[in-house]
């Protein structure tokens, strides 16, 4: 996999214009281009078609999370947008993600398509262990992630959404196909912001991950492609 094909980013923001002219800027070194709640709120469907009419691939990242039948047709919807890849989120439990991924199946076949990747979201990187036992969780984020990771797998997913902190646990014990997205990418250069477990591109690309997800360190710079570039060469080492 090329160094820029690793390299997916967020556009976490509200209109058309920015959309056209970050995918104008990036388009040379970028290929893959998260669409999140916020700019699918705004404008989903087209962000989706000017990503694809650019010669670029759509990560749709709307964690699905809902009874099993909802997340079917969600799923069918998102085959027929022919994205990339997809999320559900893992905590929706085993049986959702099964009819998601039979959905995705089904109506990629009928498309004569190829299927998205499908990945299960584990826990975001916002949380810490006082926002998980906030919420009725009492283990650690790390026993938390490994159940997820394991029930995604279960599933038969092509692999999960985890922050750069669980990578080398969660490459132990899964197959060496099975995909690990990570946000909370942060380059040295970069402001922490609100996302509390990170690491550098280099750092997580070394423990295992084949995609970073990166946002605001890019699209936030006077020069996004230029930062984009600079995080490429961090990647080479």
């Amino acid at each position: 996999m090329a160094r820029e094909e690793r390299i997916i980013v967020a556009l976490d923001v509200n209109d058309m214009d920015e959309v056209e002219k970050l995918v104008d800027k990036l388009r040379p070194v970028i290929k893959i281009f998260k669409i999140g709640s916020q700019l699918f709120t705004s404008c989903g469907i087209q962000a989706m078609d000017v990503i694809r009419r650019k010669g670029c691939k759509v990560f749709l990242d709307l964690k699905y999370h809902d009874i099993p039948d909802i997340v079917m047709k969600a799923s069918r919807a998102a085959v027929r947008q022919n994205i990339h890849m997809f999320t559900v989120h893992a905590l929706g439990g085993l049986t959702m993600m099964e009819k998601a991924l039979q959905a995705a199946k089904e109506e990629s076949a009928r498309l004569n398509i190829r299927r998205p990747i499908i990945l299960g979201v584990t826990i975001l990187t916002s949380f810490d262990k006082k926002d998980m036992q906030s919420v009725g969780i009492s283990g650690t984020v790390d026993e938390e992630v490994i159940k997820l990771v394991k029930l995604c797998e279960k599933a038969g997913l092509d692999g999960i959404v985890a922050s750069p902190q669980e990578l080398p646990k969660i490459r132990k014990i899964v197959k060496e196909d099975f995909l690990i997205v990570t946000p909370g990418i942060r380059p040295a250069w970069s402001q922490k912001s609100d996302q509390k477990r990170i690491a550098t591109p280099k750092e997580a690309i070394d423990m295992g991950a084949n995609y970073l997800v990166i946002g605001r360190p890019i699209k936030d710079e006077t020069d996004p492609k230029a930062a984009a570039e600079r995080i490429i060469e961090e990647i080479k080492g």
